[in-house]
């Protein structure tokens, strides 16, 4: 990743820059985020079906088995189509969810759940699109990029809180209330699934800055930017990036990136096994009945969303970014303990102590995923951080599948399982 201080002072637009990367992340993981927020919709209709770990397995299934493949192949791919094939994926699956809902009138049936469960595993392959592009893409350019990234993914999961408490207080007596307030919901995902579209499209890719860190990683070999310089007006650099001869690029092997870095893509697993081992299924069916009443999850999840948006900044902050790796190592191993936390909070304690745990689950996950993406890529060139964005993709889906699957745990011994 090239240092901040060998930027020529003329280049401009680094906060142009960094607020759509931040739009950028809010898109990529809005369309799903609006899927586990509106998860007391699907509870409603389709009660005995377990939507919140079905939906959540079928999502991460088909992201990790296609982030393998494409970060194994991602040194041969176009960067520039597989954002915006990704993002039309996203477009095209949230309009999908709205046309099933009217269609099927918001009936429990089991074709309706079935054809849910295609639109998520569409989700499913659009995050392994976007996620390990984008994050490869940015993590040859400045920090700052790669945190407006990360922190646009915890906005996304603010926003959509936010909107879903928002939408239950306005609709939550009338007829058909859940049902009206998750159509509004998942129509505004979709709009801001276009706007990023538009954004990737027609404005990132010319600035200045952006234009001189994909110049710099075509001179260092990564033939993935091509069309972003082509698009950007530099035809000469795209077509010389395009004759390289690839024996003569200098570059560390996938195997030798993972060696290198396997301490902080295993502990990037870990942060992701343990939250999504929680969050969302423990929150949705294991914290009982209190005062809150059906409020009580989304606003557990709207805990969770805020302290994680929050936290995905504080590494941005002069000073109070982790980069030791044994520290992280330390913060990670210590976050085990709470899943004995969660357990006999939701047995023996009262909400405040849960909303305290959900609050500090989400406060730590931000924060450690962001200290550890903007780690990884110093010291490496253009071809070599963008394969490493692609790998540490690979492992942060493979936690949050491992997460998932070990959630179904919490359901032994009870009787809905």
């Amino acid at each position: 990743m090239s240092n901040p201080e060998d930027i020529p002072s003329r280049l401009e637009g680094k906060n142009v820059a960094r607020f759509v990367c931040c739009i950028l992340g809010i898109g990529s993981l809005v369309a799903w985020n609006a899927m586990l927020t509106i998860t007391d919709y699907y509870y409603q209709i389709f009660p005995k079906y377990h939507p919140s770990r079905v939906l959540t397995i079928v999502y991460q299934l088909f992201a990790n088995v296609f982030i393998i493949t494409l970060a194994f192949k991602e040194a041969k791919l176009n960067t520039r189509f597989r954002n915006i094939f990704g993002y039309s994926l996203y477009t095209a699956g949230t309009f999908c969810l709205l046309i099933l809902d009217l269609a099927s009138r918001g009936s429990g049936s089991v074709v309706a759940y079935v054809v849910l469960c295609l639109i998520v595993a569409v989700f499913g392959l659009a995050d392994a699109v976007v996620q390990g592009a984008m994050v490869g893409d940015l993590s040859y350019m400045c920090p700052e990029f790669i945190q407006a990234f990360m922190g646009g993914l915890g906005i996304a999961g603010v926003l959509t809180s936010g909107l879903r408490l928002i939408t239950k207080a306005i609709f939550d007596k009338s007829h058909d209330g859940l049902r009206k307030g998750a159509l509004l919901f998942i129509g505004i995902a979709t709009l801001i699934q276009l706007a990023c579209i538009f954004l990737y499209t027609l404005v990132f890719a010319k600035l200045p800055i952006v234009k001189y860190y994909r110049a710099k990683a075509g001179k260092e070999g990564a033939k993935t930017v091509s069309a972003d310089l082509a698009a950007a007006g530099l035809q000469d650099q795209a077509e010389q990036v395009q004759q390289m001869d690839e024996s003569k690029i200098q570059k560390l092997t996938k195997k030798q990136l993972l060696r290198e870095n396997i301490d902080l893509e295993i502990n990037l697993f870990l942060i992701y096994v343990v939250t999504l081992s929680i969050f969302p299924g423990f929150l949705y069916e294991n914290t009982g009945e209190h005062r809150l009443g059906d409020w009580y999850a989304p606003v557990l999840v709207a805990m969770y969303n805020g302290w994680d948006a929050i936290a995905r900044f504080i590494p941005s902050i002069k000073g109070l970014a982790v980069e030791s790796r044994k520290w992280i190592t330390v913060c990670v191993v210590a976050r085990f303990l709470l899943v004995p936390a969660f357990y006999f909070t939701a047995k023996y304690a009262d909400q405040g102590w849960m909303l305290f745990l959900t609050s500090f689950l989400g406060l730590t996950n931000g924060y450690l995923t962001v200290c550890i993406f903007s780690t990884a890529p110093k010291g490496y060139n253009g071809p070599e951080a963008n394969a490493l964005g692609n790998l540490m993709c690979v492992f942060l889906l493979g936690g949050i599948f491992a997460g998932v699957c070990l959630g179904w745990l919490w359901l032994i011994g009870n009787d809905s399982f």
